[in-house]
């Protein structure tokens, strides 16, 4: 039988630490949930912008983020949303947005360096959370993250099992794709910027082509991925609050990524079809 392995990437293989600034009322918002955030409204939807962080802190706070991502040319994807959305509404609110400023993202990228820059391997993806119904950008987010101890390990072990591994995240490819590196998945087998339903897709689709695929999530836009699995795993490695719904897709729950592993020696035996 072929198994092969889809891996979320933020809470799963990473550990990660995400900061949101409230625009509208000037907060700072550490260690929130950005994908709780953004699903606790219908009329929210998590973007993820492609603009280094360096040219961010390089910028004028004062300069509208707009502008600044107008200024680069920078394009963006669409992580998650509760809604069906077009791209170009979405470029229509954030390249037109008159409320952020650069300075309300380069709090949440400081904000994340301070927290993550002492580790050896680091990833940092900014983006903005945009409100549809005020047709604004709500919320200006950074997220860092590292890998979990014993990540790479669980990802070799099942190469060496000849299993392949995936990446499907709503992170930008860029960054997966050095995270890919690090822990041995091939560049080809990262799929990034995947809102849940692209993560679906991709369950769907490695289905026409393996017998079995395991999903291996943590958090709400994993749910779809999940149920469209043949064996869906949720992983608490990563603290915060996990909703019943993902409990109730779970055929495991584990506290490690490395378990992953044994579970999927366990469909190899013989006689587990």
């Amino acid at each position: 039988m072929s198994v092969a392995v889809v891996f979320d990437s933020a809470g799963t293989l990473l550990h990660t630490y995400r900061v949101a600034k409230d625009v509208l009322h000037n907060e700072l918002l550490p260690g929130v949930e950005t994908t709780m955030l953004t699903f606790s409204s219908p009329d929210r939807v998590l973007v993820v912008v492609h603009i280094h962080s360096r040219d961010v802190i390089e910028a004028s706070p004062g300069l509208l983020l707009s502008q600044l991502l107008l200024d680069h040319n920078a394009g963006f994807g669409i992580s998650c949303t509760r809604k069906v959305i077009t791209a170009e509404e979405i470029g229509d609110m954030l390249y037109n947005d008159k409320t952020a400023m650069v300075g309300d993202l380069q709090q949440c990228i400081r904000d994340v360096w301070r927290t993550c820059s002492r580790e050896a391997v680091v990833t940092m993806n900014s983006g903005v959370i945009l409100n549809t119904a005020l047709h604004c950008i709500e919320y200006t987010v950074t997220t860092g993250g590292r890998p979990f101890e014993g990540a790479k390990e669980a990802i070799t072990a099942l190469h060496r099992m000849g299993i392949p591994t995936f990446i499907a995240s709503g992170d930008r490819t860029a960054k997966l794709e050095r995270i890919a590196d690090y822990l041995g998945i091939p560049r080809d087998r990262v799929y990034g910027v995947a809102t849940p339903l692209v993560k679906a897709q991709i369950v769907a689709d490695l289905k026409c082509e393996y017998d079995t695929i395991v999903m291996v999530g943590d958090s709400i836009n994993d749910l779809c991925a999940m149920k469209m699995a043949d064996i869906a795993i949720l992983t608490e490695e990563q603290a915060g609050g996990k909703t019943e719904e993902l409990y109730q897709a779970a055929e495991h729950v584990v506290k490690s990524v490395s378990e992953v592993v044994e579970i999927v020696k366990k469909l190899q035996a013989p006689g587990s079809a």
